[in-house]
């Protein structure tokens, strides 16, 4: 399954959300959530700690989430990732039994399609072991 969005799990503490605006200064990101449409590179307050983010840029959506339904914070899901390269950069993304569990916490009739879809990846994997 393919989405439209980018879907991060993060600490979202004052000093690391000034890293994410620094990473997305140039995307022009400002907050979905919100009527007006405010900035980013605005709001909240410098040194502010939040919950959750969800941002539109030029580039597209990505919601900076400090949890994931079903799995946890981002201390659990960073100990199970799996490291790959992207870009030319070495990232850590979550596991494909925690991409399960998540999609099965949604709930949601396409989630729960793609975690069926997930776990016969998975099996095709072991098989391979």
């Amino acid at each position: 399954m393919v989405t439209d969005d980018l879907d991060v799990c993060a600490v979202l503490t004052g000093e690391n959300i000034e890293k994410i605006r620094a990473a997305l200064k140039d995307l022009k990101p400002v907050h979905r959530m919100t009527h007006g449409r405010l900035s980013f590179l605005d709001h909240p307050a410098s040194g502010q700690a939040m919950e959750n983010l969800y941002l539109k840029t030029d580039a597209g959506v990505v919601d900076v989430l400090s949890s994931v339904l079903g799995v946890g914070e981002f201390a659990r899901l960073r100990a199970e990732a799996v490291e790959i390269d992207l870009f030319g950069r070495r990232v850590a993304v979550m596991s494909l039994r925690d991409l399960i569990v998540a999609k099965e916490a949604c709930g949601r009739e396409k989630d729960l399609l793609t975690a069926k879809e997930l776990r016969a990846i998975e099996a095709k994997q072991a098989q391979r072991k």
